[in-house]
């Protein structure tokens, strides 16, 4: 059987309307010419899925060149909002930023990705480049590597063998046994670090939140500038303070699927 028979097969012009509506998504703005070089495929092929998403709103079109449409926004807005935790999570992700003063987010697993679902700020919010919707590694995040510790081992192995262990830094991990012996660990101590190992000079602390199986459908990272974020602030008060947050959500999630 060949790889476009059976049940899986890919659909070679839906992925192609994917490739262009994510190659728009990273660009400000693309038009046809550039999305037909970047692509390598033909221009009538580009043109045609672009009058299609444009006519369906996916699209938009400004002096020649195409945007992602604020369509989308409603379809994003509904699959976060079908987010089991995301309700009960948001106000005390709120006040854990107003009491340790630095960005907080909150993220769902999705597959084998961490997707940041919501962030809040305190008084010294750092700047990055991270956005709400955004898919990230797992091994990259404080956050990821809390959720791949609340897997089981075989499942760990498996996700590092789909994905891999892309560097987004020089200090992220990008050795199997090494990010296996740090789960060991994050496992046993209930919360991961992030040294530098997503951006260059930030620091966090995140931890998963669970469904009554115990097992990880999300977590919750608290991250600020290394210069700041560092010694006991960062290996017990923010640690303790999180972990608090965390009970406060398994709480309100175990009191919602009882009610």
């Amino acid at each position: 059987m060949s790889n476009t028979d059976g049940p899986n097969r890919a659909v070679t012009t839906t992925e192609t309307s994917f490739r262009i509506l994510e190659r728009l998504e990273q660009s400000d703005g693309l038009t046809l010419g550039e999305l037909a070089e970047e692509l390598a495929i033909a221009r009538s092929t580009i043109h045609r899925h672009l009058l299609t998403l444009e006519s369906n709103d996916f699209v938009v079109r400004d002096n020649g060149t195409f945007h992602i449409g604020l369509r989308f926004l409603e379809f994003g807005i509904s699959a976060r909002d079908g987010v089991p935790f995301f309700d009960v999570a948001r106000e005390p992700v709120d006040r854990l930023a107003a009491n340790t003063g630095e960005k907080v987010w909150l993220a769902a697993k999705e597959g084998d990705f961490s997707v940041h679902l919501y962030k809040a700020f305190g008084d010294n919010p750092l700047k990055t480049s991270a956005r709400i919707g955004q898919r990230r590694y797992l091994h990259q995040l404080a956050a990821g590597k809390a959720i791949l510790a609340a897997l089981p081992v075989g499942e760990r192995k498996e996700i590092i063998e789909r994905r891999g262990l892309p560097e987004q830094t020089s200090n992220t991990i990008t050795d199997p046994d090494e990010l296996l012996d740090e789960l060991a660990t994050i496992e046993e101590r209930g919360y991961a670090f992030n040294l530098g190992e997503s951006i260059e000079g930030l620091n966090a602390v995140g931890a998963a939140i669970c469904d009554s199986n115990e097992d990880p459908i999300g977590s919750i990272s608290i991250s600020g500038p290394a210069n700041r974020v560092k010694g006991d602030l960062l290996r017990t008060r923010l640690p303790d303070q999180l972990l608090a947050t965390i009970d406060e959500i398994h709480i309100h999630l175990r009191y919602s699927s009882n009610g």
